[in-house]
């Protein structure tokens, strides 16, 4: 069952340096994630970036959004291989069971690094075949450590099921003319896989002995899920992921003048993607209800296409690459919304959090458990929300 005892993901690297204490080598530790960037890219490079100065042979694979670096950072996945394990997705719900060619070369250089530890962060994302993969693992005499960003692991379709207070996943899920969630990610037309891939993640995540993987959740509210679920017999560790304080610090920017925001209330919100479950809609309700005059919301990650659609009273940027600009946007702000509907442990607020501003966030997944300034709020709907923002606005007015 889930421990109580909460730790960070900081900590991971004093217990990988005394494991590598009994052997007469370098550690060889191995993370895989879908990304190589957005949040749980960050957690996989910063965490690579700290064993690697301890002196442990670290390496990093990811399936989509940059290219190689060297070989010790690689990208394990081919955009069109990735594209048609989307396009098969989308016509028959099965993410996680294509890339065969991608995951063979894969685990082919898995067998030549003999790695001691596997670290498994996101594995959906159309770039693994988890059969495969686990297959692999099952055999391999490696350690596994399997941060879970999401509940995906343990669905038969979704990455989140509480805001459709779905409980199907506790024991089963039902044919997916049952599932409430077929037009979200991953999104698919197909009516039939939904108990099948329930059947067939127990089946595959559960072929590793618990004596050999360790369950990582960033927030206690996910681990209490996993407590619920198939993995319920896998050792769980609450460990909160954190940030880079030495880049998400107060930082001086010109960007209020470069966007002609001026004095005006800013209240920001990042994501990438954004989606409803974000809260996309509740920033376009509220540009709706302030004064454009007084007030400026800016939001960071959207897509052309959506900064096309924006009412008067957003600014619309895409997603930075540069932590050091997103470090400046965040310390510019007069508050940070987070209106997310599902979340695990959304490092957003963490890194608002250090830059100085305040955050007014829904009281939704791990998002309590985020919060430590005195300023900062969590609220438990859009009005109490509007509220917040609207007093923190008058007391900086």
């Amino acid at each position: 069952m889930a421990s109580t005892d909460i730790k960070t993901t900081d900590t991971l690297v004093e217990e990988t340096l005394h494991m590598a204490e009994s052997l007469d080598r370098p550690l060889r530790y191995v993370q895989l994630n879908s990304f190589f960037n957005g949040s749980t890219g960050a957690i996989m490079r910063r965490l690579h970036s700290q064993l690697s100065s301890r002196g442990v042979d670290s390496y990093c694979f990811w399936g989509r959004r940059h290219e190689s670096i060297d070989d010790h950072m690689q990208c394990c996945a081919s955009k069109p291989g990735v594209c048609l394990h989307g396009v098969m997705t989308r016509l028959h719900d099965r993410m996680g069971f294509y890339s065969k060619r991608d995951t063979a070369k894969l685990l082919k250089r898995l067998n030549e690094i003999d790695p001691d530890v596997v670290h498994l962060h996101n594995i959906h994302g159309y770039w693994v075949n988890i059969e495969m993969l686990f297959g692999w693992l099952a055999t391999h005499r490696c350690q596994i450590r399997w941060t879970l960003h999401d509940c995906w692991a343990f669905t038969g379709h979704c990455a989140y099921f509480s805001y459709a207070k779905c409980t199907q996943w506790k024991t089963h899920c039902a044919r997916s003319k049952s599932c409430p969630q077929l037009n979200t990610y991953p999104t698919t037309t197909s009516k039939a896989s939904c108990a099948r891939n329930f059947e067939d993640k127990k089946h595959i995540f559960t072929s590793i002995p618990p004596a050999r993987m360790t369950l990582i959740s960033p927030s206690q509210w996910l681990s209490n899920f996993v407590g619920e679920s198939f993995l319920k017999d896998y050792p769980v560790e609450v460990r909160h992921n954190t940030i880079d304080r030495a880049v998400f610090r107060p930082t001086p920017s010109d960007f209020r003048e470069r966007y002609g925001i001026g004095d005006k209330f800013m209240i920001l919100g990042v994501a990438s993607p954004w989606t409803e479950r974000k809260g996309l809609g509740d920033f376009i309700r509220l540009a709706g209800e302030l004064d454009s005059k007084k007030c400026a919301i800016v939001l960071v990650g959207l897509s052309e296409k959506q900064i096309k659609r924006l009412p008067n009273g957003i600014i619309g940027l895409t997603r930075t690459n540069s932590p050091k600009e997103l470090a400046g946007i965040y310390s510019t702000a007069d508050v940070f919304f987070n209106p997310t509907v599902e979340d695990n442990f959304p490092t957003v607020n963490l890194e608002a959090e250090a830059c100085g501003t305040p955050v007014v966030t829904f009281d939704t997944g791990g998002c309590r458990e985020t919060i430590v300034r005195a300023d900062s709020q969590t609220v438990d709907s859009y009005l109490g929300a509007s509220v917040a923002i609207v007093s923190l606005a008058e007391r900086g007015a």
